[in-house]
């Protein structure tokens, strides 16, 4: 691996650490840090990212369509941080898109970075997490294997959304978790997304640790349809 991809790997490894491991960051972060994210990340100008319909938008809340969407995921990794997971997932994905898988072929790097969440049942026991990368639409029909890595193909998927500002924590995720189904309550949405919840959720992030302002996180809550229709 060359110098620029060598550089390139720790500037997006940096991508899925939080304040509190970035040399005391929290310190001098100012508010602007905390800024509210653009509905629109703008990291998607300059990299591929999934296409989604809006399906509505509302107080503290976004429902999406994601009509079809593929992605290269690791095994699941059992830890207490997502923070460290993440890292360590998107170390084995990044050298995935660098060429190290079956066709020896080079990816794209796109947006978001996903990392799927299934809670553990207690505050120092560990969760499970699934991290994954978007998979090009030029190499979706036939996205090259690897030994553990899965292919993930989604059929049409409702998700709801919050975005966040900021840089990714542990303690962070959780409560915006919860913001969001306590944003939804009342909602037509409310009681399909919190059975979507009960098995788990998805941390998305697109920024790299440069960007400071105009940082832009989501937390992704898939559901079904159809428990929307019950409801009516």
């Amino acid at each position: 691996m060359g110098v620029v991809k060598l550089l390139e790997l720790a500037l997006f490894l940096n991508l899925i650490s939080s304040p509190d491991h970035l040399g005391g960051f929290r310190v001098w972060s100012s508010s602007w840090l905390e800024a509210k994210p653009q509905s629109f990340p703008p990291t998607c100008k300059r990299i591929e990212c999934p296409i989604y319909d809006m399906i509505q938008q509302g107080n503290g809340y976004e429902i999406r369509r994601y009509n079809s969407a593929v992605w290269i995921s690791t095994s699941p990794i059992q830890d207490i941080s997502l923070v460290q997971a993440t890292r360590s997932g998107f170390f084995t994905l990044f050298e995935y898109i660098q060429g190290k898988n079956e066709y020896n072929k080079k990816i794209e790097m796109t947006a978001p970075v996903i990392t799927e969440v299934t809670p553990s049942d207690g505050p120092f026991c560990e969760s499970s997490f699934v991290v994954s990368f978007y998979v090009p639409k030029e190499n979706q029909a036939d996205p090259p294997p690897a030994k553990g890595l899965d292919i993930q193909r989604w059929d049409t998927t409702y998700i709801a959304v919050r975005q966040f500002g900021g840089f990714v924590s542990d303690y962070q995720v959780a409560e915006e978790a919860a913001q969001l189904q306590a944003n939804l309550a009342g909602s037509k949405w409310a009681a399909a997304v919190q059975k979507g919840a009960s098995s788990g959720y998805i941390v998305a992030q697109y920024n790299s640790p440069f960007e400071f302002k105009d940082r832009v996180n989501e937390i992704w809550i898939r559901f079904d349809m159809k428990d929307v229709a019950n409801e009516l």
